[in-house]
């Protein structure tokens, strides 16, 4: 985990806003100390879940998006740290190991153009590079016996957490998407886009649900590929459920739980998928906040599931005085993963 900027105590104390007769998040939550083995720090934790920050928008570059998505994390810590630490959820059950040292790989990536076919494979050598840091990190997380949560980036780390789960149980493994898209596309080089096709073809990804699917935007092409993979990948579409009203989403969460739960399990929650989130690919229509909150919570519930990933949300694209509300329901949606597993 040589590639990781820790969160020290003093970053976290200087975010924390303390206030007298309350407890903090920020004063309860845990930290990898200095020259300390990290490993064995995380494993003899008494914290059940390890949080990680992923401050890239290579992948969403690489898969014609609008970037951002690498403001998502820092975001987030500024609201997590600052609810209260009480009897519903502890901070003392989180710690938070920092993010992923992609600086380097991130202004590489800035001079780069989509439009251009060299700089563009580049992008997508640049996006594969972050797999294998992704997978291993979260590999090693889940073998020290904690659950991982994920935030920032685009969806292409979607892969890598998939990946490190099926190495850590052995096996492939399941996913749940609430996502506007399959992110299921051609694999064409890795980017945003088809982190679960390429998942799925190298065997890591054994089962997988699309919830709330927009059939505006998904291609014919892709459509029959999900046809034809009907045993394994399966879906239901935010039409279906809020515009035909032709199924229900609770009924249609409990469906989907019951085509992934025999094995470990990932939960993806891409924020485009919620109207009026600033994010790569924004959204004036889609499941609400308190749908999005339900999902986590549901899911999370479940024994088998094994991680939770928040991506492709992007406040550096909100210029208004409310960029902080991204972070904000990120929290939420930290907190209610770690309420469902209580």
């Amino acid at each position: 985990m040589e590639n990781i900027k820790l969160l020290t105590s003093q970053e976290l104390a200087k975010i924390t806003h303390h206030r007298s007769g309350e407890i903090k998040f920020g004063e309860r939550i845990q930290v990898v100390p200095e020259n300390t083995d990290i490993l064995d720090f995380i494993k003899n934790s008494t914290a059940s879940f390890v949080l990680l920050g992923l401050p890239e928008d290579i992948g969403v570059k690489a898969n014609f998006g609008r970037t951002g998505t690498a403001s998502a994390y820092e975001n987030t810590l500024k609201s997590l740290v600052n609810i209260q630490h009480n009897k519903f959820c502890k901070g003392s059950d989180l710690l938070i190991l920092g993010a992923l040292n992609l600086d380097q790989e991130m202004q590489e990536a800035q001079n780069l153009s989509i439009y251009s076919k060299e700089e563009k494979k580049r992008l997508f050598q640049l996006v594969e590079k972050i797999d294998k840091e992704v997978s291993h990190i979260i590999h090693q997380i889940i073998n020290t016996g904690k659950t991982p949560i994920i935030i920032g980036g685009g969806h292409n780390n979607a892969y890598g957490n998939i990946k490190g789960l099926a190495l850590a149980k052995g096996k492939p493994v399941n996913a749940i998407n609430f996502d506007a898209h399959t992110d299921f596309r051609v694999l064409e080089g890795r980017h945003s886009g088809n982190g679960f096709s390429y998942a799925f073809e190298e065997g890591f990804l054994k089962n997988y649900f699309v919830f709330g699917l927009h059939e505006n935007f998904v291609s014919k092409s892709v459509f029959n590929t999900l046809k034809e993979l009907n045993e394994r990948v399966r879906y239901v579409t935010y039409e279906e459920i809020e515009v035909k009203r032709v199924k229900e989403f609770n009924s249609q969460m409990a469906e989907a739980l019951n085509f992934i739960k025999n094995d470990p399990f990932g939960i993806e929650l891409d924020l485009d998928a919620i109207p009026g989130i600033y994010s790569s690919a924004m959204t004036l229509s889609g499941f609400n906040v308190q749908q999005a909150r339900e999902y986590v919570y549901y899911f999370g519930n479940h024994k088998n599931a094994s991680y939770l990933h928040i991506c492709e949300g992007a406040p550096d694209l909100d210029h208004t005085n409310n960029s902080h509300l991204t972070g904000k329901l990120i929290a939420y949606l930290v907190t209610d993963f770690m309420k469902s597993k209580m």
